[in-house]
C-alpha cells in the first residue's frame, strides 16, 4: 500500500509517517520547502504549492489513499490576517489535492482529513457524538465547516471520505500540552476559569493509530478522534502536577485575563465539550491511552 500525506513533517505527521513506515507502507509526501524533499526507498516527497493551485502531480503515482493534515496552526494570534491564513490553509490544499485527482490518472480509493471538535458549541451538559446537529457559531466552528466541505468535495470523484474531528492531541513534541507544562514545571501552574470545562484529547500514538486504522478499515464519514475518558481542565492540570511532584497553589487565572493576554484565541482555553468516542470503538478501534492518567504517565515519565 501507498499513501499520500500532507502536512506529514508537522506534530501529527511526523507520527503518523514512523507509524507507516514500521508497517511496511510506503509514503508519498507533499511539501511546500523544496529543501524538505526526501527521496527513499518508501519515502518520498513531492513539492507544491496549494496558494498557486501547483502540485507535482507524480505525487499520486501508485497511491492508494491520501491523508490530508495540511493547515496552519490554530494556537497562534488570530489577527485578521492569520485568521484568513488558517482559513485559506485549509481550504487551498484541498482544492489543490482535488485539481490534481480529477486531471490526472489515479488509483486513490480513499482520502482522510483532519477536522476540529470546534464545530461542536460548548456545553456543560451534552455528550457530543458525531451525528450531533448542533454547530458553534463562532470562527472555529466556521473554519470546521468550510474545511469538512472542501473535503466532501472528493465523494464527487468516486473517493470515500472521511474526517477526523480531533481532541486536545497529547505529546512530549509540541502541542498544547507543551505550553501547560511551563508554568506548572515552575510551581505556578494553574487551571482556566472555574476549571469546569470538560477537556476533550487523545495521545498522539493513539492519534496515528486511529488514521491508520481507519485506512485499513475503509472508514467513511465523520468520526471523533478523542480518548472515551475526556477530563476537566482542573482535572487535567491537577493530574499534571501529580505526575511531575509540583504544587498547585495559584488562584485560577480569570478568563478576562487571558483575553487580555491571547486576544480572540484565548477561546481556546475555555472550550467546554465532552465528545464522544463511541463510534470509533464500536468499529473496532482500540485505544492504547484510554485514560488521561496513562496518557501523561507515559509523556511524563
Amino acid at each position: 500500500m501507498r499513501i499520500l500525506i500532507t502536512g506529514a513533517t508537522g506534530l501529527i505527521g511526523t507520527e503518523l509517517v514512523a507509524l507507516l513506515l514500521q508497517n511496511g507502507i510506503s509514503v508519498h509526501y507533499l511539501t511546500t520547502s523544496k529543501h524538505k524533499i526526501e527521496s527513499q526507498l518508501n519515502y518520498k516527497g513531492f513539492f507544491w504549492n496549494p496558494e498557486q493551485g501547483i502540485i507535482d502531480e507524480n505525487c499520486l503515482m501508485g497511491v492508494d489513499a491520501i491523508i490530508h493534515l495540511a493547515g496552519a496552526t490554530i494556537a497562534k494570534r488570530w489577527t485578521k490576517l492569520y485568521k484568513q491564513e488558517i482559513i485559506e490553509s485549509r481550504i487551498f490544499t484541498s482544492n489543490a489535492l482535488y485539481k490534481a485527482l480529477k486531471e490526472n490518472p489515479n488509483q486513490v480509493k480513499q482520502i482522510i482529513s483532519a477536522s476540529g471538535t470546534a464545530i461542536y458549541p460548548n456545553s456543560s451538559t451534552k455528550i457530543y457524538s458525531e451525528t450531533s446537529t448542533e454547530i458553534e457559531d463562532g470562527f472555529l466552528g466556521n473554519v470546521v465547516i468550510k474545511w469538512e466541505e472542501s473535503v466532501d468535495k472528493f465523494k464527487s470523484l468516486g473517493i470515500k471520505v472521511c474526517k477526523l474531528r480531533t481532541g486536545i492531541v497529547l505529546s512530549k513534541k509540541g502541542g498544547a500540552l507543551q505550553e501547560m507544562l511551563k508554568p506548572i514545571k515552575l510551581g505556578i501552574g494553574s487551571s482556566f476559569g472555574d476549571g469546569k470545562q470538560m477537556q476533550s484529547w487523545i495521545h498522539i500514538h493513539d492519534l496515528a493509530s486511529m488514521y491508520f486504522f481507519a485506512v485499513n478499515n475503509s472508514w467513511e464519514g465523520v468520526y471523533n478522534a478523542v480518548a472515551p475518558h475526556p477530563i476537566t481542565n482542573a482535572g487535567l492540570t491537577k493530574t499534571i502536577a501529580t505526575i511531575l511532584e509540583k504544587p498547585l497553589f495559584m488562584p485560577n487565572i480569570p478568563k478576562f485575563v487571558m483575553r487580555l493576554i491571547l486576544g480572540e484565541m484565548h477561546e481556546l482555553l475555555f472550550t467546554n465539550k465532552n465528545l464522544s468516542a463511541q463510534k470509533a470503538i464500536d468499529r473496532g478501534f482500540e485505544f492504547q491511552f484510554p485514560t488521561a492518567e496513562k496518557a501523561l504517565i507515559n509523556i511524563l515519565s
